[in-house]
């Protein structure tokens, strides 16, 4: 991979069950002070983030994004559990070795440039029926903050919305950029049901039902809507966007 691309994986209280590094070597954890022996121990390269950032990841990733912004150069944020990449192609679902990842990784960063956009992501589904072959990109659909390339956004995560930030993101930069780029035939297997730590420290199901409301009355309910809005349920862990602008 060219020297200018990283790959950072923001990782907390999980040194024991970070997964990236085994599909991208190169992947840096970017973790706290207070834990980043326990990183180094294993023989993780890390990015030290300050203690005082802890237990708001979209705090996180906004740090890192500053700090890889002032660096120049092209970054990619992604999990700590990702287990496996996908790539669909001639309606066969192929799995990426580390360097042929690295490879497309930076094919998405050229295409990425040359559409003129400043976030791009994958397909956050890994199922045959998330992917049609005539439609290898959308424009206006939601980018999970599981895979998150940047190039110069002016962009940042909302803080007061940590469990609902990669939606939010997304409206963002289609409303301010018109666009924001996803690469449909990608997908990703993680471990994110199974693994400690990270972001499953401080989800709960009142958490989720508050951040939604409140990216719901950021946005208004005919972009942010429930999964089925007939049903009786009070909250949605995933809320479905409906962005108001022409693309895909």
């Amino acid at each position: 991979m060219s020297e200018e691309i990283k790959i950072i994986a923001p990782s907390y209280n999980r040194s024991n069950g970070v997964l990236t590094h085994k599909i991208l070597p190169q992947t840096i954890y970017a973790v706290h002070e207070f834990e980043a022996s326990e990183y180094e121990a294993k023989g993780y390269e890390i990015l030290v983030i300050p203690d005082s950032e802890k237990g708001n990841i979209a705090r996180v990733r906004n740090w890192v994004k500053r700090y890889y912004e002032e660096m120049g150069g092209r970054f990619v944020i992604l999990d700590d559990d990702i287990k496996q990449f996908l790539y669909w192609a001639e309606e066969k679902q192929n799995k990426l070795s580390g360097d042929q990842l690295t490879e497309h990784i930076e094919s998405m960063f050229d295409v990425a440039e040359q559409w003129g956009v400043c976030m791009f992501g994958v397909n956050p589904a890994t199922d045959k029926g998330s992917y049609r072959e005539y439609t290898p990109f959308c424009t206006t659909s939601y980018i999970s903050g599981s895979f998150n390339g940047f190039l110069n956004s002016p962009y940042f995560f909302d803080e007061t919305i940590p469990l609902k930030e990669d939606y939010d993101m997304t409206i963002q930069t289609c409303n301010g950029s018109r666009m924001a780029l996803r690469f449909n035939q990608y997908s990703m297997n993680k471990d994110d049901h199974g693994n400690v730590g990270g972001c499953a420290k401080y989800r709960t199901t009142s958490r989720e039902k508050e951040q939604f409301d409140m990216l719901q009355k950021k946005w208004g309910s005919k972009i942010v809507r429930r999964d089925g809005e007939s049903s009786k349920q009070d909250y949605d862990i995933n809320p479905i966007i409906k962005i108001p602008i022409k693309g895909v």
